[in-house]
């Protein structure tokens, strides 16, 4: 049974900082590729940024790129973003995901296959 365990959410001041985490457990970490997407009420889930199995490949959308940093640590199967000079419009439900089919680039979510139950960020002005 795969299970993702987002951790590290809150509320924070615009420009301020937080690091979310997730927790692998139940696949092979070693393999998969890992992301984080984000979504508001009311509007779409949004791709974050992505990660290689190997963490040598990044991805990032435009809206967070040079804010967020991606990492992995393959020894405890955890991967996280850190986030800084956040931004109200950066408040959303923060998911981790992962993407067991060795390809790496596709942001569609259809293309991750587990999720995580999500944590909430808030960014207030």
């Amino acid at each position: 049974q795969v299970r993702l365990v987002e951790s590290g959410g809150g509320l924070v001041q615009a420009g301020g900082s937080l690091r979310l985490s997730c927790a692998a457990s139940g696949l092979t970490f070693t393999t998969a590729s890992m992301g984080w997407f984000r979504q508001d009420p009311g509007k779409e889930r949004e791709f974050v940024a992505a990660i290689s199995w190997s963490g040598r490949t990044t991805d990032y959308s435009d809206s967070v790129r040079g804010r967020f940093t991606i990492s992995r640590d393959n020894a405890k199967n955890t991967v996280s973003v850190q986030m800084n000079s956040l931004k109200p419009e950066d408040t959303a439900v923060y998911y981790c995901v992962a993407d067991t089919s060795r390809h790496f680039g596709d942001r569609h979510p259809s293309s991750f296959d587990y999720w995580g139950q999500g944590t909430q960020v808030t960014v207030s002005s």
